[in-house]
């Protein structure tokens, strides 16, 4: 088909091939009315799932109030300020002033810009590196994508990297990065060593920040080794080096706590990006904080300027920011991060059960996020070439009437809206092992998977 649209995160060689045209709860319809389960909130981000009439009317209602207001040159709204203070009551960050944008993308794109201005105010210029891990996502924006560990999010950009001071480590993933016999422990000890090593061969004094997703998302869902975030906070505390959380995907809920670091006892954060579920993705909005310090040391620096020379025209746009209040009070007033860890428990119980399956090498998650990587070989945990297995599957599940993502080429991620009843989790269970086994027997008959290495008989 012939479109005059470029599709974002598509391979533009395959576009329009599902129109959706409306949804309610955690279903969503396409254009021949079929109903299908939106198994990962469209992309990681409608908590509330569809339909929501009270963000729809709190929109409307701003909208009529004021269709448009900035934050410029000393003007302000009240949702803005109002929802700067609740984040600021919310989030693990030592007296958290907040910045606003659109997305994720533009918030660590901001908090690049504030590492630097920081360096600047606080008279050190050369601390501007940032260590990021392989295999992480971090928006696709200039200094985002740079920032991000995915091939196909960098190849063919011309992204400065090396510019940018971008420094590259280990993801904390197990399952394909153990060598030999190593134990889990063994591994968290090996990958930060190299860490240790690598910080002191660019000279501790030279590196600001490391970012990381707790549990990381567009790359399969990785959830690090128990030990792994524990040992990483004495280091970077040891070398003074910022923890920077991305919870783009993993705030407000989605792992069973209001933030991901606080499930995964990560270090308490200096800088913290948000976005997706702050709004339930009605209204584009992202959020950014930093420690009170840093923003004190910025008050310093732009009264030496004149003006904080750094704003979107939408920063802060009031219809989002009265959406974003009003979705952190429904999380709040409807007991909705305790449904997400308490529904969180059965999807991880449930999707667990995979894991004797001939075709499934790992399932991983925490709360309401999870993945099931499939493999062409259990024994030597082999992928299938260009993500066949996982899309396989992908496409039966949609057969099926339930939408997943195939991330990181071989994991099929789970990230329903946080809603989810635990009838409709069964119901996700039982149209996902029916398309993993149809998926396993058409690969097998295409002789795709090496039977001398799987169960001969699929789980009862």
């Amino acid at each position: 088909m012939t479109s005059h649209l470029i599709y974002p995160s598509t391979n533009l060689n395959a576009i329009e091939q599902l129109e959706i045209v409306g949804g309610e709860g955690i279903y969503v319809v396409d254009s021949n009315g079929k109903q299908y389960i939106e198994g990962l909130s469209g992309l990681w981000c409608t908590g509330l799932g569809y339909g929501n009439e009270e963000l729809v009317e709190t929109a409307a209602r701003a909208m009529k109030q004021a269709s448009f207001s900035h934050l410029f040159a000393g003007k302000f709204h009240r949702p803005a300020v109002e929802l700067a203070e609740k984040l600021h009551e919310l989030m693990p960050v030592n007296n958290a002033s907040v910045f606003f944008g659109n997305s994720g993308s533009d918030g660590n794109d901001t908090l690049v810009k504030l590492i630097n201005y920081y360096a600047d105010a606080t008279g050190q210029p050369q601390r501007r590196k940032i260590i990021a891990r392989e295999r992480s996502y971090h928006g696709i924006t200039v200094a985002a994508a740079s920032l991000t560990g995915l091939p196909a999010n960098q190849k063919h950009f011309g992204l400065p990297v090396d510019a940018l001071g971008i420094l590259r480590t280990h993801a904390p993933h197990y399952y394909r990065g153990q060598q030999g016999s190593e134990s889990e422990d063994q591994f968290v000890d090996r990958i930060l060593a190299d860490l240790e090593a690598q910080i002191l061969s660019e000279g501790p004094e030279t590196i600001a920040a490391f970012i990381a997703e707790p549990i990381t998302g567009a790359s399969g869902v990785i959830v690090a080794p128990e030990s792994y975030y524990p040992k990483l906070t004495a280091l970077l505390k040891k070398y003074g080096i910022w923890f920077w959380s991305d919870e783009v995907i993993t705030g407000f809920g989605r792992t069973g706590n209001v933030f991901g670091c606080t499930t995964m006892g990560a270090p308490e954060p200096d800088l913290m990006t948000t976005a997706k579920q702050l709004t339930s993705a009605y209204f584009p909005l992202s959020a950014v904080a930093v420690r009170g310090d840093i923003h004190a040391a910025m008050l310093e620096q732009c009264g030496q300027v004149g003006i904080f020379g750094h704003g979107y025209t939408y920063s802060g746009h009031s219809t989002a920011c009265a959406v974003g209040l009003k979705t952190l009070e429904i999380y709040q007033r409807d007991g909705i991060y305790q449904n997400a860890a308490e529904r969180g428990v059965k999807l991880q119980a449930e999707l667990a059960k995979f894991a004797d399956h001939p075709m499934v090498g790992e399932v991983r998650g925490k709360g309401l996020i999870a993945a099931v990587e499939v493999v062409a070989n259990k024994e030597t945990r082999a992928e299938f070439a260009g993500g066949d297995g996982a899309n396989r599957v992908l496409k039966h599940a949609q057969d099926n009437g339930l939408l997943l993502r195939n991330t990181g080429g071989s994991a099929l991620a789970f990230c329903p809206p946080m809603i989810i009843t635990d009838e409709q989790i069964d119901d996700i269970i039982d149209k996902f092992g029916d398309a993993l086994d149809k998926s396993f027997a058409e690969l097998t008959a295409e002789g795709l998977i090496d039977r001398d290495h799987a169960q001969e008989a699929l789980p009862a």
